[in-house]
């Protein structure tokens, strides 16, 4: 996935990246807000979730060392990062700071 990654952060809109586990309660609770944020924004953000036990490569660059981390990336640049659940209105607050 790695080549692929590359290119998908690389996109001139928002992409979030919901760096998770499928073991991880809190993440789970990540996900319908991710879906919220989805329906609301649209084609104006991308999402990309990436499991940390099947892509630990990734999640190594990017130093994610607890899940879920959520991290907001720009034309290939990160321009955002948390770690724990995210807020919907939170979350959409930074990607409308960077549409």
């Amino acid at each position: 996935m790695r080549g692929k990654f590359d290119s998908l952060i690389n996109d001139s809109r928002p992409v979030i990246v919901d760096f998770h586990a499928i073991w991880c309660s809190p993440c789970k609770m990540q996900s319908p807000i991710l879906k919220d944020v989805a329906a609301e924004l649209g084609e104006r953000v991308r999402i990309i979730k990436v499991d940390v036990d099947n892509n630990n490569e990734i999640a190594s660059r990017y130093k994610v060392q607890s899940v879920p981390t959520i991290i907001v990336f720009k034309n290939g640049k990160q321009v955002w990062r948390e770690s724990g659940v995210v807020g919907k209105t939170q979350l959409k607050n930074v990607l409308m700071q960077n549409i």
